[in-house]
């Protein structure tokens, strides 16, 4: 089975879709009736259609922070969602080949702190900073904007600044993307109290997972240097994606169709599953898939890994007929001087993992280093939409009924370290002399 869009085709075997074909109603009609409601966690649904409205104020305040500081480099520091959607954004429209632009610290050890600054030349003035948090109280994202600020002071100090004007310099380094409410986070009040730049949100609703098309990526994009008629074109490409989901059309419904076959494997007693990018444009997407699939899926069985450096490792155990897995394969398109090499190499896994299990290939196109702006907003809003599809379509296969809100959209054991976290045995931002 083939399904195609102009810029992301999916082709399907080993699966038997008849038998959901009566379903296809009530699994559209069950996300339907939740997204975009208050305390669904599913405004992501039609967040690209609304971030087209602030396209442009998102790349003033980008050429604002730049030119308030001279500094051309960002570096971010968030963890999970506001880190990895961020790095595959970047990744997939190929604005991170030389990562002199876009830095990232989202550690909360020593030396990964020394190597942080060790690629700012040691210099914090070098960089501009957005920090990333809905809370504005994430431990390892103050901690880091704590340090930094703390040494943003200390290096104008000692070009011969006063204190007020050191503080002063150090504020215009920094934006904030948080809860758009002063009362809800202390970020915002953070932000707010000391004049940084501009108002950046992170929209209410919307998981950390789920937030690619939420303001701490677009303005990274903009930073990086997409353009604005590119940004918009992968906005539109993302919001065309939710109608289709959306709709019981089953041929253009690509995100209800990978929801069923990974509910097909579970109900099969398939535990383990495969799912693969090939190239080096989805490094970092797999760090975001697999955040995707441990807090949604809550599923730590997948194995999500870029090919080929994961071939030589993996095969083994892939094609032993023992071990009984289903398959994905997301590929670029290739028109280059590869191509013929990177099809057979297409094809040989294609026809293996066909073999030997459940498949589907899906092709995304290219351009130049990276995908089209329209085939980047395709995939990464289908996978949103898969992932949720997967808890429906079990749920209603099975005869479960359904909560309130669906779990794949809440994380509520990310909490239980958090307690732990939080029992006085460290305080967030200390700075260790």
């Amino acid at each position: 089975m083939l399904t195609m869009s102009s810029s992301l085709t999916v082709k399907f075997s080993g699966i038997d879709f008849s038998k959901y074909s009566s379903h296809i109603n009530e699994f559209v009609n069950e996300f339907s009736s939740r997204a975009n409601k208050s305390g669904q966690f599913l405004n992501w649904v039609n967040l690209p259609s609304e971030q087209l409205k602030r396209v442009d104020e998102i790349y003033s305040l980008a050429s604002k922070l730049k030119s308030a500081t001279g500094a051309s480099r960002l570096s971010i520091l968030g963890i999970g969602g506001s880190k990895h959607t961020v790095e595959h954004m970047l990744s997939i429209n190929g604005l991170n080949v030389n990562r002199t632009d876009i830095e990232f610290y989202s550690d909360i050890d020593s030396s990964s702190f020394s190597r942080f600054l060790y690629r700012l030349g040691n210099d914090v003035t070098s960089s501009n900073y957005l920090i990333a948090s809905k809370s504005g109280s994430t431990f390892e994202t103050k901690d880091g904007m704590l340090r930094i600020w703390d040494m943003l002071i200390e290096a104008y100090k000692s070009q011969g600044k006063s204190e007020e004007e050191a503080k002063s310099l150090a504020n215009k380094h920094f934006i904030a993307v948080t809860d758009g409410n002063s009362e809800k986070s202390e970020l915002r009040r953070t932000s707010d109290a000391n004049g940084w730049l501009g108002k950046l949100y992170i929209h209410d609703d919307v998981g950390g997972r789920f937030s690619a098309f939420d303001d701490h990526a677009l303005f990274a994009l903009a930073y990086a240097g997409m353009s604005k008629e590119d940004m918009i074109t992968m906005l539109k490409a993302a919001q065309s994606v939710s109608s289709e989901s959306l709709s019981s059309e089953w041929d253009s419904n690509i995100a209800l169709q990978e929801g069923i076959f990974w509910a097909d494997a579970k109900s099969k007693g398939i535990d383990a599953s495969v799912h693969q990018y090939m190239g080096a444009i989805f490094e970092n997407t797999v760090y975001w898939h697999a955040q995707m699939q441990n807090e949604s899926v809550k599923d730590t069985l997948k194995q999500v890994a870029k090919v080929p450096d994961a071939m030589h490792h993996s095969a083994e155990a892939h094609f032993n007929p023992d071990n009984k897995l289903v398959f994905a394969l997301t590929v670029p398109s290739d028109n280059g001087v590869c191509r013929e090499n990177s099809d057979s190499y297409i094809d040989a896994l294609s026809k293996s993992y066909s073999v030997t299990g459940s498949f589907f290939l899906e092709t995304v196109e290219t351009k130049g280093m990276g995908l089209t702006p329209e085939s980047a907003g395709r995939l990464t809003q289908l996978r949103a939409f898969a992932t949720v599809y997967q808890e429906i379509v079990t749920r209603i296969m099975n005869g479960q009924s359904f909560p309130e809100v669906l779990d794949s959209v809440l994380q509520p054991h990310v909490e239980f370290y958090k307690k732990n976290l939080k029992g006085g045995v460290v305080v967030p931002g200390r700075i260790s002399h």
